[in-house]
Formats: structure tokens, sequence, C-alpha cells
């Protein structure tokens, strides 16, 4: 067979397949461009959710006739002026985005600079050119793709349904919005405007967190921490949500890099391991992040859509992320739990119970710093002094069903699960002293034989020396069996089989291409669980007045190591409509 050149047309159409996709491809594509030429203000049209009509509009700084006709020329473009694919600083530069749609759609370009006469206008209809023609227009281009695909009818029949492609297209313009809240957008499908986008703020944090409100919710924006970080030449910031806000997937994650709207595996997991600890699996924190750095250490020539980047130090962006989200989720500290709905309550059948307060302090419990139990009334007080209720998470009154503390504040009351709460201090003590590189230990005055299989037994023989690291010292004992020798001071006394046994399993089901000593935070909280105060487990009024303190100054105590809340609060003004008082 004879090797040939083939037509142009069919070049694009053969780019066009990666490049553009569906309708959402091609309205980013539109829109970063008015991004680029300056735009202040960005409105969108769809017909069909983008099917028969895609329309962006800006106000930009717009284009020559001369440039209009370049603007349709496979790889031309005005966004790499010395030829350099290191130093990008646009959104677009590979000039392939319109000629490609123009190749599947029938494509029109107006546009207007300032200080000229008239605008002018080109057209392409499946990759034919018409002659330039003079149109009426303010300044800035108006790019329109009618009847997608209609070059290329197969395409059409992979494309979904216009509610589908929409939505699709509502979620490219709110990730390019997100990104640029100095820029009104709007968006209409079949004439009904479904978003919109004002301007709005003075200060960079207050313009950023009010787009991501509209974005992402108010909700996020109630809990949302702030983010801000340097290391070497990088700096990091935006907000995340508190550990009391989270998603039922991952959408609501959102990473810019110098201003570039990316979807990276690595930035995600970076996010994914600093919320570890912190929510229930399969839930997933809303973040708005952004990373500016020099551009020859980011190669964002990675992919025709653009969305994916490669670092040249990974290593330095993921550590950023992880101690940068860490660092503000901790310094959330308390406003971390989770408030109820009087809705929640209405579905309760019949009334708890209230168990005295004991006056003997409880068996076998380890609080370490706690002040020492003393004995107290049997009855529950009803006028708790004042300086009590003051505290964030208010004054021990009763323990409900052995295992919930029932606390009162000035404005409502707590309730506090003990032991998902104890989980969380122990295993931020743990976290703390492995840090210092002084977590205690005690030593088993008879060391303890806990026998597992053979495949267990040997898979923790290997990783003793990092179990050392958080105080918990084991050997092997013949085939099957470890020796459990010492123990993590902060852990009392502990179950040591269940403890070893769940540590068997999570390093058996772990990839083990990544060393323990990686993951010895996961590791500290499967000791924490083992080390906290059970369920059951009646406490006298001085040891929960003890817990309810160091929770109210341990980060993160609002959720515990496996994500669930620790304690809901009820406000007062809600139970006392519950109870038709208001």
């Amino acid at each position: 067979m004879t090797i040939r050149r083939l037509p142009s047309g069919l070049v694009n159409q053969i780019a066009a397949g990666e490049v553009i996709e569906r309708p959402a491809a091609v309205v980013k594509e539109f829109v970063e461009n008015a991004l680029d030429a300056g735009a202040q203000r960005i409105d969108i049209a769809l017909g069909e959710g983008g099917r028969t009509l895609i329309s962006v509009a800006d106000d930009g700084f717009g284009m020559s006739p001369e440039d209009l006709s370049l603007a349709i020329e496979r790889h031309a473009t005005s966004k790499l002026p010395d030829d350099d694919l290191v130093h990008i600083s646009s959104l677009g530069f590979r000039g392939e985005a319109l000629p490609s749609i123009g190749s599947v759609a029938r494509l029109t370009l107006t546009s207007r600079q300032e200080n000229t006469d008239s605008a002018w206008r080109i057209r392409v209809n499946g990759g034919h050119v018409s002659k330039l023609e003079p149109a009426a227009r303010a300044r800035g281009t108006t790019a329109e793709a009618v009847d997608l695909f209609y070059a290329t009818p197969a395409r059409l029949k992979f494309l979904r349904a216009p509610r589908s492609e929409t939505q699709a297209c509502v979620e490219v313009i709110r990730r390019l919005a997100l990104g640029r809240p100095d820029v009104a957008f709007s968006l209409e499908n079949d004439g009904k405007r479904i978003l919109d986008f004002p301007l709005g703020g003075s200060a960079e944090q207050e313009i950023h967190l009010k787009r991501a409100a509209l974005i992402i919710g108010q909700d996020f924006s109630k809990t949302a921490v702030v983010i801000e970080a340097h290391r070497e030449n990088v700096k990091l910031y935006g907000h995340a949500s508190g550990p009391s806000y989270d998603r039922a997937n991952g959408l609501a994650q959102y990473f810019f890099v110098n201003g570039r709207p990316v979807r990276d595996p690595q930035l995600l997991g970076a996010a994914r391991a600093a919320y570890s600890d912190l929510l229930p699996r399969g839930r997933f924190p809303a973040i708005a992040l952004f990373l500016e750095l020099p551009s020859e250490l980011v190669d964002v020539n990675v992919h025709p859509a653009k969305t994916e980047v490669r670092f040249r130090e990974p290593n330095l962006i993921r550590g950023l992320i992880v101690s940068s989200l860490k660092h503000a989720l901790a310094s959330a500290g308390i406003k971390s739990g989770r408030s109820v709905h009087p809705t929640w309550l209405e579905s309760s059948q019949g009334r708890p119970v209230l168990n005295p307060v004991s006056s003997e302090p409880s068996r076998n419990f380890n609080f370490n710093a706690f002040p020492p139990s003393a004995p107290v009334s049997t009855f529950i007080e009803t006028k708790p002094a004042q300086k009590e209720t003051s505290h964030p998470l208010g004054a021990a009154r009763a323990q409900l069903h052995g295992n919930y503390i029932l606390a009162q504040t000035e404005t409502g009351i707590v309730l506090v699960d003990q032991h998902a709460a104890h989980e969380r201090l122990v295993y931020e003590r743990l976290k703390a002293a492995r840090a210092a590189g002084n977590i205690p230990r005690q030593i088993l005055l008879i060391p303890e034989v806990v026998e597992i299989d053979t495949a267990a037994a040997l898979a923790l023989s290997d990783q003793a020396d990092a179990l050392a690291e958080l105080g918990l010292v084991i050997e092997a004992f013949g085939p099957g069996a470890v020796l459990v020798r010492e123990t993590p001071a902060p852990l009392g006394e502990a179950d040591v089989q269940g403890l070893i046994k769940d540590l068997a399993d999570e390093v058996l089901a772990t990839d083990t291409s990544e060393p323990l000593v990686q993951r010895l935070d996961a590791v500290a909280a499967t000791i924490a669980c083992y080390g906290s105060v059970r369920s059951g487990r009646y406490l006298n009024q001085m040891e929960m007045n003890a817990l309810l303190r160091e929770m109210e100054a341990t980060p993160n105590s609002g959720r515990c190591n496996h994500g669930r809340p620790t304690y809901i609060t009820f406000d007062l003004v809600e139970l006392e409509r519950l109870f038709d008082r208001r």
C-alpha cells in the first residue's frame, strides 16, 4: 500500500476525537479561550445540553480579522509567543481546539477589539472555511458551535441524554468558575438560567470562599477551614471542609495548579491521606485548593484535555498538601461534632433510661493525665454551676446506657459517645508521642503469647521494628504465634489478643509494597481503639468531666479514628420546639 498524506479536514476530525468527545469539551475550550483573553464576564448558552447549540460570549480583548483567520488553522495560537512549552501561563496553548470543533460542527467566531470600527465574523462548517465578513458586536468574542457532530454522525450515537450532557457542561463551568472568582459567569440551557455566579467580595480569601459557597454549598462555607502554606517556592492556599462535613462522592474536590483546574490522582491521594482518620469509609471531603509554583516545576503538556499534570518534585507537593490540611483540621479542634435537626428526634419511640452516676471509680480505665476520681452524688443535679456549663462541651450530668455521656451547656445539651471520644484522645496522644520520639512503654509482667496463622505471624514479625516505634514490642514465637513483651503505656490494660489479631489482619490486607512505617498513623488508630474506654463501662462524674475537658483541648476530637462523630449537640431552642414550648 502507498503511504499518503491525509486531507487536513480528516486530520482535524481525527484530532477532534481526542479533544472533543462531548459538548462539555467544547464548552471548556471556548471558556478557557475567553479567560485567556482577559474576560471579566462570560455568558454561556446551550441548546439540548450542547447538542444543537453552544454559545460562549465574553468581554475580553477580542481578535483582529487576521487573528480570526489564523485561529481556525491547526496549531495556530497566540499563547506561545516564544515557542516555549515550559513557561506556559495560559489555559490553552495547543492551537487545535477551534479547527477540531470546526471540523465536526458549524463553528462561528465573531470578535471585536477595543477602539476598532466594527466586529468581524468567520464561519467553519464541517471543515469548510467561509470568507471574513463584518458584524456587529461590542468588544470581546462570541464563539458558537451549532449541530455538534453533524459532520461525523457516528459520534452522535455516543452522546448521552440532553440532561446528562447539560450536567457535564455545568460541572465544567463550576470548576472553571471556582478557579476564577474574579470573573462573572452565567449558564443557560434551552433559554432557562441554571447558573449565575456574580462577582463579590474584596479580600482574596473572601471572594474565593463566596464563590465556593455558590458552587460547593453554603454548608461547606460554614465549616470550611482556611488553608495557607508555603514550602520552598511552592504556595498552597484555599479552603477545605471541616471533619463535620463530608460528601458521598469525591466530585466536590477541586484542585488548581497555576490557575489550571486539574484532576490529578496524586493530589486526590494527598487529600485522602489527610482525611484518612477523620471521615468514615466511603465519605469524602470538599476541597478547593490552589497550588502556585514556578512553571518549570510542573508539566501541563501531558494530555490533550490538559486536566493532568506532572510535578518535578511530587513528594514535596504531596507533603505540603497533607501537612497543611492536617494542621488546619487540627486547628478546628472541637468544632467538628454534629448538630441534630429536630426531625431526627421525631421518629424516636420511647424514652432513654438514665443511669445514675456511679459513686465508684471505674475499673481498668486509664485516663493518664485526667484528675483522680472522687465520690459524687448518685442524683442528677438540676442546677449546675454556671462555670461548669460555660465549657464548649458543658458539664456532665449523667450517663445513658453505659456508653453515652449527657452534658449540659449554656445553650443546650451534648451527647458524647465515650468510646469514640476516648479512642480519638488515645490516638492523638500516640501520634504526639511518636512525633516526639518518646512513646512510653509498659513491660508485661508475663509476656503474652498470641496464636495466629503462620502467614500473619510472619508478616507481623517482619514489621516488628515499625511496631516498636508505637511502643508495641513483639517477637516471633515459633510458627503461628507472636510474643508480646511491651505495650504502649497510654493503652492501660488493653486487650492484647484482640489487638494483635486485628493488626495482623491489617498488615495482610494492605499493599505490602508500602512499608508499615509509612502507615503508622493507621496502625496507631487500631492500637488506640483497644486502649480506649469500652462501651458499657460506667464512669463517675469526675471522669466524665475530665473526658469532656480533654476533648476540648484535643485536635480533631469531634470525630473518632474511623470518622464517626464523637458527640452530638442539641440546641435548646430546637428541643423546646419539640415540646411545643415555642
